[in-house]
């Protein structure tokens, strides 16, 4: 990208003083031009790009921000390439939107617009977690789907996340073909705003009744009657979505303790009693956990604002309450769901479970222990999606993870869902309980099997221009010196996901996968350690994500070995220079 002179700038905030835009608008970007170039220059020194599942960024005016401007051409490219693609009849579009400040109004732009080019839009009447969208496209015949939300990221965010017929995020080779219409739309004046609200129907609470039916009828342990009424659950939904479906489905699947944090129940785009909405920072969930250990709830649960990913709190073997990261949350779930399958007599040959390229070794360990198959696929849940459409007919799947808090359960759904994976880990726990041993004494039961894991993710923020650049240049700079030891540790193998496809079958029941390019370093050491890196895909950010590992002895407190594995992360922290 070349950089753009100030006047260059100037010239092209400009065109944004057209009548085209909103007095609003134009207001804003004078006031820009005459008092503020510098935040004009992050306004605008780029178009915000639309990516491979649609965009995200800070609300504002500008090319580089969200607004009902960028709202509307990413929604005119993508009416163009439904038309290409199904030129014999109108396409369906079902549209949702989280709590976010600005989410029904861009969610009402994107209806009247795909309206005014002929489409038939189903729109929800009320804020909705981003799962049911996915179930929804599904289940009314749609072609596509869009959510507006910004997931997690702070409140000055908002994004335009895109699903195809199948319920899955964009992959390709739908995601190119629409950023190419996008690409082609000169500006808001070639965009359609003539609405048909003929064209326009609101979805009520049908789909709700479905979706929540399916998920019931899902339950794996229906006699865990007298577990499920005494588990004490608290639930945060983090000013978000979640209050709308997760209450709900605890009391339809017979829990009757469960407490939610009124100070964060309502749902509020400024997120006013926390910095970040996100159920991965402790921070976030500091309310929902003090309400926990005054009312000794056995379980915190908390989603994130459109209530694709849930975080889940425990009590330690002292009593207290700890929360799981989404690794450990992740190898709960899956080693319930394939217990639960060996105690039925179930055949898990042709079924398997899936992770991303990030998350823990811990659930390949488990699948071998199980002898069923798991795929490894980048990170993104959309890979995952798409793996399950690929595999239908085939195999079947059981439910799968990403460390980050997304998971899924079967495949009604098509991409990580915070509705279904609440209920399944209070079903989890109701289960342990059942047989008489706590969540973290289950806990303890897998590390026997796999070996004892740990996980830390380190995300430096780079913002702006100068924070884009910096990423591509520390990217650079660990791909063409990559360190040959870390933390004393030697690297034994190194996969450069943006080499091309990659093809290998590390060990055990891991399925060898056709890996696209991705802009992705990941180092594996003698001792089992596995680092890797990349360029946040939604937030101006590098990660680097740490797992390690070590033998587990029963003998040895799993805190005193936690404590043993965290020194390790942080040896490597301190020779990562993160």
């Amino acid at each position: 990208m070349i950089p753009m002179t100030d006047k260059e700038i100037i010239k092209k905030a400009s065109q944004w003083l057209s009548p085209v835009f909103n007095a609003q608008t134009r207001e804003e970007v004078t006031r820009m031009i005459v008092n503020d170039q510098e935040e004009l220059f992050e306004c605008f020194y780029r178009e915000l790009e639309f990516g491979t599942g649609g965009m995200r960024g800070k609300m504002g005016v500008g090319t580089n921000r969200i607004n009902i401007y960028t709202i509307g051409i990413a929604t005119q490219g993508l009416s163009n390439y439904l038309m290409k693609q199904y030129a014999d009849s109108p396409s369906k579009i079902a549209i949702a939107f989280d709590s976010r400040n600005n989410s029904s109004l861009y969610a009402t732009k994107a209806a009247e617009i795909l309206s005014a080019n002929g489409h038939m839009v189903y729109i929800f009447e009320e804020l909705r977690p981003t799962p049911i969208l996915s179930f929804a496209v599904r289940e009314l015949g749609c072609q596509a789907g869009i959510v507006i939300t910004a997931s997690h990221n702070p409140k000055e965010y908002n994004g335009y996340k895109v699903y195809w017929a199948d319920g899955g995020q964009l992959v390709p080779p739908h995601d190119k073909g629409i950023i190419e219409e996008v690409r082609n739309i000169s500006g808001p004046e070639s965009v359609n705003m003539s609405a048909n609200h003929s064209m326009i129907k609101t979805i009520g609470n049908d789909i709700d009744i479905k979706y929540l039916g399916l998920i019931k009828s899902r339950l794996i342990n229906p006699n865990l009657t007298n577990e499920r009424a005494d588990l004490k659950i608290v639930f945060t939904s983090l000013h978000g979505t979640g209050i709308t479906l997760v209450p709900p489905m605890l009391k339809i699947a017979g829990y009757k303790k469960v407490h939610i944090v009124r100070e964060q129940s309502v749902p509020d785009g400024d997120f006013p009693t926390v910095k970040s909405p996100n159920p991965e920072e402790k921070a976030a969930l500091a309310i929902g956990l003090e309400q926990a250990n005054e009312q000794n709830a056995d379980i915190l649960l908390g989603t994130d604002p459109d209530a694709d990913r849930v975080g889940m709190a425990i009590r330690n073997s002292q009593g207290e309450l700890e929360l799981l990261n989404g690794n450990q949350a992740a190898a709960l779930l899956i080693y319930y769901l394939l217990s639960r399958k060996k105690e039925d007599g179930i055949d898990m040959s042709r079924s398997f479970i899936a992770k991303t390229i990030v998350t823990s070794e811990i659930l390949t360990d488990l699948a071998d222990h199980f002898n069923v198959n798991i795929y490894h696929t980048l990170t993104g849940f959309k890979f995952i999606s798409e793996l399950i459409k690929n595999k239908e007919g085939e195999e079947k799947f059981i439910g799968g993870g990403e460390e980050s808090y997304g998971y899924l359960v079967d495949d009604f759904v098509r991409d990580k869902d915070a509705v279904i994976s609440s209920v399944m880990l209070c079903e989890m726990a109701c289960w342990a309980k059942s047989k008489g041993k706590s969540v973290w004494e289950l806990l303890e039961e897998i590390y026997s099997i796999t070996g004892l894991y740990k996980e830390d993710l380190v995300s430096l923020v780079k913002e702006g221009s100068a924070g884009f650049k910096e990423i591509q240049d520390i990217m650079n700079q660990w791909r063409h010196n990559s360190p040959k030891e870390i933390a004393g540790e030697k690297v034994t193998r190194l996969i450069d996901y943006k080499m091309g496809i990659q093809k290998f079958k590390p060990a055990g029941n891991i399925s060898a996968i056709d890996f696209p390019k991705s802009n992705v370093l990941q180092f594996i050491t003698s001792e089992g350690s596995k680092i890797t890196v990349r360029p946040s895909g939604t937030e101006p950010k590098i990660k680097f994500y740490i797992s390690v590992k070590s033998n587990y002895l029963k003998a040895e407190s799993l805190s005193i070995q936690y404590n043993k594995l965290d020194e390790k992360i942080n040896r490597i922290k301190e020779d990562l220079g993160v």
